[in-house]
């Protein structure tokens, strides 16, 4: 049987520009606790791709048919043995077979206080958007174990930031990000820890 090597293996999916999954990349080439050994995004054109070049990561795009229609994907990310799945800014539904090959090792944060402004269509600046339009004094992240239902797994862990009646979405969005950059990677070097007992 294979040993698990002793830097932890982190496989990222994204969808967008990346900016949490560098964030992550560059936590953890600085620390050497854990590597993110592969990245993959559902856009052949995000800027995750460029930003994975620049830091020499191996990053791939894949299809619907690979995710969801056959397991060909689930077989590469297998391959990679990773301690932890991270998604930073994906917004497929992960599919029954991935929660089942990897249970509690799949991850993902979320721009607003879990279980408010959660659910399908609930993404970026939507979530913004909708804290804004209902006059909210707080907003935060939530990070949580994925399940087969869009944000409703375990929350592992929340940070709040408070709002003015002056804030913008466009601003709400910075505190938020700002949350992100500061907690996700922490949390999941915890993560990594207590999975190493």
């Amino acid at each position: 049987m294979q040993e698990k090597p002793l830097v932890k293996q982190l496989v990222i999916l994204a969808s967008g520009s990346g900016s949490n999954a560098e964030n992550i990349i560059t936590y953890f080439e600085e620390r050497k606790t854990a590597k993110v050994v592969a990245v993959f995004t559902n856009k052949r054109t995000a800027a995750v791709l460029d930003r994975c070049a620049r830091l020499g990561i191996p990053a791939y795009s894949f299809n619907k048919e690979a995710f969801t229609g056959s397991n060909s994907l689930l077989q590469v990310i297998k391959g990679l043995s990773p301690d932890l799945i991270i998604l930073a800014g994906f917004l497929w539904k992960i599919p029954q077979d991935f929660i089942q090959a990897f249970p509690k090792e799949i991850i993902n944060i979320h721009p607003a206080l879990l279980p408010k402004y959660g659910g399908k269509g609930m993404y970026g600046s939507r979530v913004h958007e909708a804290v804004k339009e209902n006059g909210e004094e707080e907003t935060g992240i939530t990070i949580h174990h994925v399940n087969e239902n869009y944000d409703e797994g375990s929350i592992i862990f929340q940070a709040k930031t408070p709002l003015t009646q002056d804030d913008t979405p466009d601003s709400i969005a910075q505190k938020v990000h700002q949350l992100e950059y500061e907690h996700f990677p922490r949390v999941i070097e915890k993560l990594l820890q207590r999975h190493g007992n």
